[in-house]
């Protein structure tokens, strides 16, 4: 079982910084401080509520990678492999893995002192008074990835799968968890990637906001506009209910 799922930020060592500040400033919270050998941890503390949304200082190019909290790790490791994830690499207090289409995740020790109550529903109050919600991942995936990790992701996480209104998504939703996951069906074969998605009370405003902070606009479509932070990854700012999601 899964207790607790984590969000994993990895951007360049480069602009981390810079990454770290923008992203506590678009989801209201405040920034751990630096952990881990090289200070290369941060978290995100909200201002009320369960942090659920980690960053790294990595090499290269960076991306986002999950962290699922277990019981027992190699339980987990087992069921993973199972249902078709590839060990990474297994380290004393955790194990990198990979979703059948190449997704990196890592199964990581429960906090036993976690609180158990319902995660509640924190928003973000921009200064226009727009109102914005950090609430969902969303995998990327290649046609011929799509239903192998589809499958993959519902029985590993035994999360409620939900239809979309578009056939290239559907979404997975825990129990009393902040994280949501959407799987995208892209439409041309290329690795398997992740990207962040913003719920938002009006999605022109949000982007214009975020570019005041250093993100770039990218695309501008009905109902989401794409942006790069300032670490040039791409994430999404959608016009769901920053409520309900």
């Amino acid at each position: 079982m899964i207790r607790w799922t984590w969000a994993f930020l990895d951007r360049p060592v480069d602009t981390f910084a810079e990454c770290a500040r923008f992203w506590a400033t678009v989801t209201g919270s405040t920034l751990s401080p630096p952990r881990g050998e090289h200070d290369e941890f941060r978290t995100l503390l909200p201002a009320s509520g369960p942090a659920w949304v980690k960053m790294q200082a990595v090499d290269g190019d960076g991306g986002i990678h999950l962290d699922l909290d277990v019981d027992d790790i190699a339980a987990a490791v087992s069921t993973a492999t199972g249902l078709g994830a590839r060990v990474v690499a297994e380290l004393t207090d955790y194990t990198v893995l990979e979703s059948p289409a190449g997704q990196t995740f890592c199964l990581t020790p429960a906090d036993e002192n976690a609180s158990t109550d319902p995660a509640p529903v924190t928003v973000v109050t921009a200064p226009d008074g727009t109102v914005t919600r950090l609430d969902q991942i969303c995998l990327d995936l290649s046609p011929n990835d799509i239903d192998a990790d589809t499958a993959f992701w519902r029985a590993l996480t035994r999360w409620t799968s939900k239809p979309s209104s578009r056939p290239e998504y559907s979404r997975l939703r825990g129990p009393d968890q902040p994280l949501h996951l959407l799987l995208q069906r892209l439409d041309d074969p290329r690795p398997a990637g992740a990207h962040a998605d913003l719920a938002s009370s009006n999605i022109a405003a949000t982007a214009t906001w975020h570019e005041s902070l250093g993100a770039t606009r990218i695309t501008d479509a009905d109902e989401w506009i794409v942006l790069r932070d300032p670490g040039n990854a791409l994430y999404c700012v959608t016009s769901r209910d920053p409520y309900t999601g």
